[in-house]
């Protein structure tokens, strides 16, 4: 799947109720992380970790350690795939520049 199938998949998913993937046995937090990571963060900056804060009641650095942890838990992979993917390749091609 190209970059451009996984965005478009990505955004016919974003607001996909959780009920609509399948039972991984992940946490509710760890279900809400993937879906704010599913929306389309065009918006202003600092809406994303403002989001964070409101709906997941985490500072964004603690965020963004779960949800490094999560990329390599299968249990994502599979309750995910599409943006575990997609955030898989991201993580990778930072990496990549350091």
């Amino acid at each position: 799947m190209t970059d451009a199938q996984d965005d478009a998949a990505d955004h016919a998913r974003a607001d996909a109720p959780d009920d609509a993937f399948p039972d991984t046995g992940l946490s509710e937090r760890d279900r809400a992380i993937l879906a704010l990571e599913r929306r389309d963060w065009v918006t202003g900056p600092g809406a994303k970790e403002r989001a964070v804060r409101e709906q997941l009641g985490l500072v964004p650095v603690r965020y963004y350690q779960l949800l490094n942890a999560l990329l390599d838990d299968p249990r994502a992979l599979a309750h995910d795939p599409v943006t575990v993917n997609r955030l898989r390749r991201v993580r990778e091609s930072r990496r990549g520049e350091r």
